[in-house]
């Protein structure tokens, strides 16, 4: 079969939603199916095409950015090619040029399949203001022309107005998640290397620096962990600095942090790769993830520390809760709520037996095969529907 996924960022990028596209990208063609990538060249030093564990990479120039978009004038040209190639046609939305893309599916009657990730709701601003409503009207007139709807958990697809919208269309399939086996001499070296003074306990959190991710939310729970666990450590993994539209936000937040450097209480680790982030997770003794809105549906660093045995506090967003309620390694916070947070993780360190959860069971349920054996069935189901 082959397969068009079409998606505004794809790998070196990272998000939940490159890295999810990545997974299933990679294990349809460990499937035996053919898979082309087409996205934007967000950066000019990124080769327009390329091939990558056998999945076909397409990039599109970029002429400029809005906001945290970007202005592709070729964009539809190329997909408009790459479309009479392909078997099915897959996007990973929030997408500006979606609705174009899924007019081509349905002009083309290919099967053409939406996985909806998220919200985008993007900080406050008039042009920010105008950007959310462009692409709120384009995601919606690509629901309308796709043929189905992929969302990561009923939760989450209940709740949305999006998926709401489309629910006749919609089909629930777990996200893909896995990580690379690290050893114990691998982790024990990691650990010394990032906490060379044996500070307990270890607080994680595993994102880029946005507002929407909740950062200052932690920033504000960590007095009362202190006044607990006076020897705390937060160790911070992902891009923090010059995040694309979040400057602003990390300057704003960075004296606090500063502070909290001084007194060895908080630490940037930056981008870390899959083999570093398997080395990661297991020094914690809790990941937080305090999102504040529906940017964030899920959360797949959860299951990536719980793989690993390592529980989580969760905001008590829709999506967002299910790991924990799932698999019981972890605990969920009121959102926006530092009080909250901390008390949530309090009892978490305070009572680690009671997360332990079963971690095989887990990479189990969300294996990225399982993950692209049920798009293939969908792909198959459609490509039937369409003879």
């Amino acid at each position: 079969m082959k397969i068009l996924t079409v998606l505004t960022y794809y790998r070196p990028h990272t998000s939940g939603l490159t890295i999810y596209g990545e997974r299933l990208a990679k294990s349809l063609v460990q499937m035996g199916h053919k898979v082309t990538v087409l996205t934007s060249q967000y950066d000019k030093n990124l080769p327009r095409e390329e091939v990558q564990d056998g999945v076909r990479i397409i990039r599109a120039p970029v002429l400029f950015r809005i906001s945290k978009g970007v202005i592709m004038p070729t964009f539809g040209w190329i997909a408009w090619k790459l479309a009479l190639e392909q078997d099915v046609i897959h996007m990973h939305l929030p997408q500006f040029d979606a609705a174009g893309v899924a007019f081509l599916g349905r002009l083309l009657k290919k099967p053409t399949i939406i996985t909806y990730h998220c919200d985008l709701i993007l900080p406050k601003g008039f042009l920010n203001k105008i950007v959310n409503l462009v692409v709120s009207y384009m995601n919606n007139l690509a629901g309308l022309l796709a043929h189905r709807v992929g969302a990561y958990t009923e939760d989450f697809a209940s709740h949305s107005p999006y998926l709401q919208r489309f629910s006749e269309k919609v089909r629930v399939i777990l996200p893909p998640v896995e990580l690379p086996q690290a050893s114990q001499e691998e982790i024990e070296a990691f650990t010394k290397e990032h906490n060379p003074e044996g500070k307990s306990p270890i607080v994680g959190m595993a994102t880029r620096f946005a507002a929407e991710k909740g950062v200052e939310v932690l920033l504000e729970a960590l007095p009362q962990i202190l006044e607990q666990y006076s020897e705390t450590l937060v160790l911070y993994a992902g891009q923090y600095r010059n995040v694309l539209g979040e400057e602003e936000y990390f300057n704003r937040l960075l004296p606090l942090i500063e502070n909290y450097r001084s007194f060895g209480q908080w630490k940037f680790l930056g981008v870390l790769s899959p083999e570093e982030m398997a080395k990661y997770y297991p020094l914690l003794d809790v990941l937080v993830v305090p999102s504040l809105n529906s940017t964030e549906t899920f959360g797949l660093v959860q299951i990536e520390a719980m793989i690993n045995g390592t529980p989580t506090v969760a905001s008590n967003l829709p999506g967002v809760r299910q790991p924990s309620k799932m698999t019981g390694m972890g605990e969920i916070a009121d959102i926006g709520d530092s009080t909250s947070l901390a008390s949530a993780v309090i009892k978490v360190l305070t009572h680690p037996l009671r997360y332990q959860g079963d971690p095989k069971l887990v990479a189990q349920q969300f294996d990225p095969l399982s993950n692209a054996a049920a798009y293939e069935g969908l792909y198959q189901e459609l490509l039937e529907e369409l003879q």
